[in-house]
């Protein structure tokens, strides 16, 4: 195996190319600091794409008195929503009533409760879920989206799918977010900077020497030694073995890895808002639109204990969706209506919490200055990844005093330069455009590349113009899109990340999709970094 050493020196060496790795990337290199990331697998590939695609303030944390992840977490909404208003729009929420809510045990607000009002036997009376709306509407400054408001589900639309004996419902917003597609979008945003970003290239070993960082890199092209100034520890679930076994470093700090499991149905009911379900047991879960024609359910929380790749949904799991959802549906869901599952694993900081559940999910930056600097990142949310960023660069600002300001609030990612509001207008465009387009083909395109829809599309006037047709809208003009601008190299870095085509395409389609990126790739070398 031949190994090269890197000439040049960067600021700042990234290990991992999920959500904060790619957010810190996009910050540094827009303060212009010099960047290079390095992630083992395809960008997304572990937790960052098996959320429940949610951008939410976390409403049940309010029950843990997280008051300040959920503040910072309601403010980023309407930030975000702005910044990418293609991959991230507004949803309500209803959250049905009914006297047999109970809190979890272990919750303070359940703790509190259980003192201050023992004949409530842990049940969540309707005043307090009132109030903790209430809350959630005021505590991140909302102006964009709509107030919560009280339903009547004998009139109201929402309560058709539901069992009669729900008869009011709490409805409040949140927001969607496509959460593998943020990550790519803020890789490439970072290239398009300056950022080097290399992905299926695996950090070997990382040592210290004076004040720079040696790090091996190995990938199929051979080992690569860069050096750099500063080290961060983005490996999510693997925040851990970096630190042990990459770094070699002792320390008392670690990751509780939390599985996330998912089920995906076919379509449960029409209109488009969730629902947020609270079970007898004190858990929640979400039942929300997914891809026009289905309906996703989670999530669960149990400690995972293998390794965080082997993370898929148990049978014990998709079963207690299955139940939990059918407590509330008119028509029970079974097996038979499950088309997909998936499940990823939450690497949240050990704190010593009792049970999954309770973990905090708060995030928390560890910097370690025995030497060149080493920070690594515990945890966080999706929703906070930006600000995470944020918080990441001030605790590396006072090593590079040539950094500027922080600059990301509400700069858009490539594609979202438009009003959040205007998704409908620039649908209807496309289509007029390209009257070849389907309704569901052009409402794909818009969602999934906003104002530069059209650029993908060129002079294309007829759907053959755009090369070969893999099924479900998906051709060859967009294959080699994502290919050249979203570092997609295999089938399924396309089906399951930047597009859910895969719930759509057959065996079939899927290897003549494989076979062609293959071909494509080896006549063409393509530099790990966006064009």
């Amino acid at each position: 195996m031949t190994t090269q050493q890197r000439p040049e020196t960067v600021d700042l060496f990234i290990i991992g190319g999920g959500i904060n790795g790619c957010g810190i990337a996009r910050d540094a290199v827009g303060r212009g600091l010099s960047v290079t990331l390095c992630e083992q697998g395809d960008l997304a590939q572990a937790t960052s794409s098996a959320s429940t695609k949610l951008f939410h303030g976390g409403l049940r944390y309010l029950e843990y008195f997280e008051f300040r992840l959920v503040r910072e977490a309601l403010a980023e909404r309407e930030t975000l929503l702005v910044a990418m208003p293609h991959i991230s729009w507004p949803m309500r929420f209803v959250l049905p009533y009914h006297p047999d809510m109970r809190f979890e045990g272990e919750t303070p607000t359940g703790k509190l409760m259980s003192r201050l009002m023992p004949w409530m036997r842990g049940r969540r009376p309707a005043w307090l879920i009132r109030l903790g709306l209430f809350m959630y509407d005021t505590l991140g400054g909302r102006k964009i989206l709509p107030a919560t408001r009280t339903l009547d589900l004998k009139t109201d639309p929402a309560g058709a799918p539901l069992q009669k004996r729900f008869a009011h419902a709490y409805e409040y917003s949140d927001c969607w977010i496509e959460d593998a597609k943020l990550v790519s979008l803020n890789a490439r945003d970072a290239a398009q900077r300056g950022a080097s970003i290399n992905t299926r290239t695996r950090v070997v070993s990382a040592s210290r020497d004076g004040d720079l960082w040696h790090v091996t890199t190995e990938n199929a092209q051979g080992q690569t030694i860069h050096t750099a100034r500063a080290l961060v520890n983005a490996g999510g679930p693997w925040v851990e073995e970096v630190i042990r076994n990459v770094a070699r470093i002792n320390s008392t700090e670690g990751v509780r890895l939390v599985r996330g499991s998912h089920i995906v149905t076919r379509k449960l009911y029409d209109h488009d808002r969730c629902y947020f379900f609270q079970g007898t047991d004190g858990r929640i879960i979400f039942a929300i639109p997914y891809e026009q024609d289905f309906t996703l359910i989670g999530t669960t929380d149990k400690d995972h204990q293998s390794a965080p790749g082997n993370a898929q949904c148990t049978e014990e799991e998709r079963d207690y969706l299955l139940n939990f959802a059918s407590q509330y549906f008119a028509k029970p869901i079974t097996v038979d209506d499950v088309v997909w599952s998936y499940s990823g694993v939450r690497p949240l900081y050990n704190d010593g919490a009792s049970s999954a559940t309770a973990a905090t999910r708060d995030y928390v930056l560890s910097l370690d200055q025995n030497g060149a600097p080493l920070l690594n990142v515990f945890g966080g949310k999706i929703t906070t990844h930006r600000r995470l960023a944020e918080s990441a660069l001030a605790k590396l600002a006072p090593f590079f005093a040539h950094a500027k300001p922080a600059w990301t609030a509400r700069a858009p990612l490539p594609g979202g330069d438009f009003p959040h509001n205007d998704v409908a207008k620039l649908t209807t465009t496309l289509a007029q455009n390209y009257p070849f387009l389907t309704p569901y083909w052009a409402a794909r395109l818009i969602r999934a590349y906003g104002a530069e829809a059209a650029t993908l599309l060129g002079t294309a006037k007829t759907a053959a113009d755009l090369g070969q047709d893999f099924g479900a809208t998906l051709t060859e003009a967009e294959v080699r899109w994502l290919i050249t601008h979203e570092f997609a190299r295999e089938a399924n870095d396309i089906i399951w990340r930047r597009t859910k085509l895969g719930l759509r395409l057959n065996d079939v389609q899927i290897a003549q999709l494989s076979g062609f990126m293959s071909a494509m790739l080896n006549q063409r070398a393509i530099s790990p970094a966006a064009e």
